[in-house]
């Protein structure tokens, strides 16, 4: 965008001059307005707020001091360059108050003044740079503090923090939310084929498609992954308690558009689920729950999207089941051993307590239980990949109820042992992994993690150079240039998209810090890795060339 330049002067031939013999345009300027007194000038600055001034001082009706101390009172940011002539000079020395950048001597020099405009010009250009990389770095800062709020109540994490109640009296009412779950189709079998660098490189590209689809929505969202391969979607509306038929038809087609995006360019069977109302801050956590077993379990479904039916009547046997399922779970997460076991013998007691003609129901039920608690006890990071093995060859041979129940029951003995060896220090270094590779396009920093895991950076740095063997910054730097690596060799996106997607906003810092770990340019990278016979599966997820 062109800076805008007023020009004001009370001889018409120096306006003329001015317009006629700087280069405004090679400039990246444009004059916007003449003026020949403080009076019309003032005017003008009102109406159309120039971003450079060249002023003179002597000026009948009002002069340029009297001007700049108008202009001053409404406008402290334009810069301005006050025009004299050498008898002048006393009233120059009056105007420094009021922040003058520069004056130019009549007769003027033109190559002078085109040197100074430019520097200037520049000055005002960097500036505005700097405030906006301001703006964007507090921007997100606020999103991240906002979808750490939704994460906690998502996976019900204990209290609503108190950023929660700042952001309801800012947006000034309470927020609804259209909620999807975004699910990889038989993701434990496929993640089992992945090493760790396929497997991130699949959870960033799925996160990423997500977002850039939702941007074309034009509505306020976040994407948050609330473990691998799964993804909550939340859109925010400001009417919680109601929904006409038009926003349920649009919701639909946003699910709709989402699930074909990953289909079509990540190649990849995508499975959505859309909750059928608007979701209230306090419930989204059940929401969740609920919409996790329409995936797992089927149900009804709007073309190729699963909407769960809406509770009615009495809850029976299975449904509280299902409570104890989600208690037990929620205890495995905590490492909480005594609420864990409780859920578990309440499990074992309500299969007891169920009628033989519930068992058709309950099969799909335990069959779901045991993927879910597989999904958890990998992402705690308590399952080798041995004992993983033998679970899924259990698994196949289709075990009756009440092997399968004995399955459950070993996997979270199992897992509830194997998380109360692991000391706090891996606890939290597994939650910054785990924080680093879902942000790995956002501004990470050590005071951010710390405040993440609620302790000090100065500890925060000592764990993690002792569990990683890095620093904060060698171990992020290389997780983001691998990931760049990947999606150099593997997808159509430009340099600088690749770039901003692992967390590098300018292109030229990008290619530096490449180039020092790669040892060669990205573009060079892109080019020898198309010599390597390999296959582009994400080819087609596509930015505009640079």
């Amino acid at each position: 965008m062109k800076l805008k330049v007023l020009l004001v002067d009370d001889e018409i031939n120096i306006l003329k001059n001015l317009q006629a013999v700087v280069p405004w345009t090679e400039l990246g300027t444009e004059v916007v307005g003449l003026a020949r007194n403080g009076e019309a000038a003032l005017e003008l600055c009102r109406e159309r707020q120039p971003d450079l001034i060249l002023c003179d001082i002597r000026m009948p009706v009002m002069d340029g001091i009297a001007f700049l101390g108008a202009l001053r009172e409404f406008d402290p940011e334009a810069q301005v360059i006050m025009m004299t002539g050498y008898q002048d000079f006393s009233y120059v020395r009056s105007v420094i108050r009021y922040e003058i950048r520069d004056y130019v001597l009549k007769p003027i020099d033109y190559e002078e003044l085109e040197r100074t405009i430019g520097r200037l010009a520049e000055g005002i250009r960097e500036r505005r740079a700097e405030e906006q990389s301001i703006r964007n770095e507090w921007r997100q800062m606020f999103r991240l503090a906002y979808e750490r709020v939704l994460y906690d109540l998502l996976i019900d994490a204990g209290s609503v923090s108190k950023s929660l109640l700042q952001i309801r009296e800012a947006a000034g009412d309470e927020p609804g939310f259209t909620m999807m779950l975004v699910d990889v189709e038989d993701y434990l079998r496929k993640e089992c084929l992945w090493d760790e660098k396929e497997r991130k490189l699949w959870n960033f590209a799925v996160h990423n498609v997500l977002q850039e689809n939702l941007e074309a929505f034009e509505v306020p969202y976040s994407v948050l992954q609330v473990r691998s391969g799964e993804w909550c979607v939340l859109i925010e509306r400001h009417t919680p308690d109601s929904a006409d038929s038009a926003d349920w038809d649009r919701e639909l087609s946003w699910g709709r558009k989402l699930r074909r995006a990953a289909e079509s360019y990540l190649k990849l069977n995508i499975r959505v689920a859309l909750h059928p109302a608007p979701v209230a801050l306090e419930r989204l956590a059940s929401t969740y729950r609920e919409l996790q077993r329409s995936l797992h379990l089927g149900g009804p479904a709007r073309g190729d999207i699963l909407v769960p039916e809406r509770p009615q009547g009495v809850r029976d046997e299975t449904e509280r089941v299902w409570d104890r399922i989600e208690e037990m779970v929620t205890g495995l997460k905590r490492c909480d051993r005594k609420k864990t076991e409780t859920a578990l013998k309440q499990l074992n007691d309500s299969f007891r307590l169920l009628p033989e003609a519930s068992f058709e129901r309950v099969e799909p039920i335990l069959h779901y239980v045991i993927l879910h608690l597989l999904r958890e006890m990998r992402e705690m990071d308590v399952l080798g990949s041995g004992d993983e093995a033998d679970y899924w060859a259990q698994l196949d041979r289709r075990p009756g109820i009440r092997e399968t129940l004995a399955l459950i029951n070993r996997l979270v003995d199992r897992s509830i042992d194997s998380a109360m060896k692991k000391k706090t220090s891996d606890v939290l270094m597994l939650s910054a992994k785990d924080y680093i590779e879902r942000n790995l396009s956002s501004d990470l920093s050590i005071d951010r993690l710390a405040d993440y895991l609620g302790i000090s950076g100065s500890y925060f740095s000592l764990l993690f150079k002792q569990h990683f063997g890095d620093t904060f910054v060698e171990y992020v730097t290389k997780q983001r240039m691998e990931m760049a690596k990947s999606l150099l060799s593997l997808s159509d996106k430009s340099v600088t998209a690749v770039g901003q997607m692992v967390g590098y906003a300018e292109r030229r810092y990008f290619t530096r810090v490449f180039s020092k770990y790669a040892g060669v340019l990205p573009s060079e990278y892109r080019e020898q890795s198309k010599r390597k016979p390999q296959e582009a599966f994400l080819s087609g997820w596509m930015n505009p060339d640079d």
